[in-house]
């Protein structure tokens, strides 16, 4: 299975989660890693380029920071950018089909605080919809979601677990994650 993962933070050199699975993935000469935002710093997304990526991967990975509920803008960005009407969706929009996509996010909140009626009142799977959404409106296959929780205050130790978690879960069998 050919894997690539698009890294969207803002500022991925200063983050302490986000940093921990990247270069956890460093490990994994089979992973091809990008970073959405220093391809992009002008946030002139090479659309043909990022769909010609797209085909030659089984499955792809969206590693971000939880924004207000939802992705960082430039990834927001590329979505609309990419996933093209005639392309990604749409009369002859299948070129996304049998393609598995997953997102592997961190939040600085707990793991309570992300189910119904705790802080956050809903559950991340329930907030990640409109991403799955989308994903499945592509003819993709959307995959369960890595979640890192209490990345903000997690010790080094933590995040490096979290990491090794996380780069098992990104290259699981589709049988094993969807079990």
């Amino acid at each position: 299975m050919k894997l690539m993962v698009i890294a969207a933070h803002p500022n991925l050199n200063h983050s302490r989660a986000n940093r921990a699975l990247a270069r956890e993935l460093k490990n994994h000469t089979d992973i091809h890693f990008r970073d959405l935002y220093q391809e992009y710093p002008n946030w002139s997304i090479d659309v043909e380029k990022e769909q010609q990526l797209l085909l030659q991967y089984d499955r792809i990975v969206f590693q971000f920071p939880f924004y207000w509920y939802s992705c960082p803008p430039l990834l927001k960005k590329w979505f609309d950018d990419v996933l093209t009407f005639g392309w990604a969706f749409g009369p002859g929009g299948d070129h996304l089909k049998g393609k598995e996509f997953l997102v592997a996010t961190t939040t600085g909140g707990t793991e309570g605080g992300y189910r119904s009626g705790g802080d956050n009142w809903f559950t991340i799977s329930e907030l990640l919809r409109p991403i799955q959404r989308t994903l499945m409106r592509c003819n993709g296959t959307y995959l369960p979601a890595f979640i890192t929780y209490n990345a903000d205050k997690g010790s080094d130790e933590y995040l490096e677990q979290e990491a090794k978690k996380y780069a098992e879960h990104i290259q699981a069998s589709m049988r094993v994650l969807v079990h």
